[in-house]
């Protein structure tokens, strides 16, 4: 049986003007956001404008109660099927911490201006990882139907605003 190890997360930065909570959050993709970084780690920025896209490892802010079931409805929406909790991007999860990955517009100092963060603002950034094309590019990825059946339902939903 292996040991289990509590640790403690510490942010390295927040989201200092990003996704705004309530209605206008919905319309998060494309719109720009910043990050700042915190003084002890803005040197391990160095090198990071050399990428066109990163990773952002993020804390689910306000969502610290663990999931209610294993099994959810993608975004709660009755048309969509009863899945397992792991096989969607719900924010409720066993452990609160969400993973996008951004275009980097722009590195200054502490702060780094990116575009397809979908963490609200204030919300705590625990790391930042390069985009790597090729051990983060799987060309051969599938998805599930219902997936595709929910983007087509998103990408109607945009058309009408």
């Amino acid at each position: 049986m292996s040991e289990q190890r509590t640790r403690a997360l510490q942010p390295i930065g927040r989201v200092s003007h990003g996704r705004p909570r309530g209605p206008d959050g919905e319309k998060w993709q494309g719109r720009p956001a910043q990050i700042e970084i915190d003084p002890p780690w803005v040197e391990a920025l160095e090198g990071i404008d050399e990428f066109s896209h990163i990773w952002i490892v993020w804390w689910i802010d306000g969502l610290d109660e663990p999931p209610a079931s294993p099994r959810v409805r993608p975004e709660r929406r009755e048309e969509m099927p009863l899945v397992g909790l792991f096989a969607t991007r719900s924010p409720h999860r066993p452990n609160p911490i969400g993973m996008t990955a951004v275009r980097l517009l722009e590195h200054d100092g502490p702060r780094l201006r990116v575009e397809g963060l979908d963490a609200y603002q204030d919300t705590p950034v625990l790391d930042i990882k390069p985009y790597l094309r090729r051990g983060d590019h799987i060309p051969e990825a599938e998805m599930p139907g219902w997936l595709e059946e929910l983007w087509r339902l998103h990408d109607e939903e945009h058309a009408l605003e």
